[in-house]
């Protein structure tokens, strides 16, 4: 699939979650396992939220691996949820800026309205809870789930989604809602580049045309989720279509869909097609 081959070809991860959003490790950890793991380059790219830059670009460079500024943007169409990740963007940029602060309080408010539901439901769930477990991070049902496992109202995160947080369950509240044209401008306005994260797990594939022309620029080809297959028919899109391809493990912890920071094997040829695509984005106040 690619030119470079041998055992010097080098590998990164674009698609790690931190304590930022939510997964568990924190940044110094995930540089160190990353490190371990020989990473050229990685990308935090924590839902909704960049908080963990700028200072995890210097200290990636200490570390000799290359930080690529980035995020996970939630959006909706016809009742399916489409994730966007967004590379290079500027995360001082004021309007995106702006547009996380809002998208982190709607997040924090949905928390307290499932906790609600929660309660009326006879689940004697503490939001005191879930704001422990969360801590600086953006709220998420998982942090909710957590929440009820430490309170032994559930034995795990699968009975938590499936009893009572999950889809059209009575303790489910939507998230803010954007169309993913929307998430794209905003991506692009901050001088970054939108790609559609893990498409083999969200079956959206007849929709890829109308969200290449309403701005996206790129395709997860790499997932834990995708098997080779998988990763070659994507492969072959995005090179059909002049698009960029990232890939990556979409860690949040460790037994988490069974994913590990560098795996899979993610070519740094990945940056670069991203890379090949800064510039025609330009920022605006």
């Amino acid at each position: 699939m690619f030119s470079e081959q041998g055992p010097n070809r080098k590998y990164v991860d674009l698609h790690i979650h931190t304590m930022y959003s939510d997964g568990i490790s924190t940044v110094d950890e995930v540089l160190e396992e990353a490190s371990l793991k020989h990473l050229k380059a990685l990308s935090i790219t924590d839902h909704d939220c960049m908080d963990a830059y700028p200072n995890v670009i210097e200290r990636g460079l200490k570390l000799g691996i290359e930080v690529i500024p980035g995020v996970e943007l939630s959006s909706e169409i016809e009742g399916n949820d489409i994730h966007i990740l967004g590379y290079y963007v500027d995360p001082d940029h004021r309007i995106f800026s702006e547009k996380l602060k809002e998208m982190k309080e709607a997040r924090f408010i949905r928390a307290q309205k499932i906790v609600e539901n929660l309660n009326n439901q006879g689940i004697d769930l503490r939001f005191e809870t879930v704001l422990s477990i969360a801590g600086v991070g953006a709220i998420g049902r998982p942090h909710i789930a957590a929440a009820l496992m430490k309170e032994e109202f559930v034995y795990s995160f699968r009975e938590a989604f499936d009893k009572y947080i999950g889809y059209g369950l009575p303790a489910y509240v939507e998230k803010l809602k954007m169309h993913p044209k929307e998430v794209f401008d905003l991506i692009k306005s901050a001088g970054g580049i939108p790609v559609l994260a893990h498409p083999g797990v969200t079956n959206v594939d007849v929709r890829i045309p109308e969200f290449i022309r309403d701005g996206l620029q790129g395709i997860e080809v790499y997932h834990t989720e995708h098997p080779k297959s998988v990763e070659r028919y994507y492969f072959r899109i995005a090179k059909k279509n002049h698009l960029a391809f990232s890939g990556g493990s979409d860690f949040h912890n460790h037994n988490h869909n069974k994913s590990e920071i560098g795996y899979p094997n993610v070519p740094y040829e990945a940056v670069n097609s991203i890379k090949a695509l800064r510039g025609t984005n330009h920022g605006e106040e």
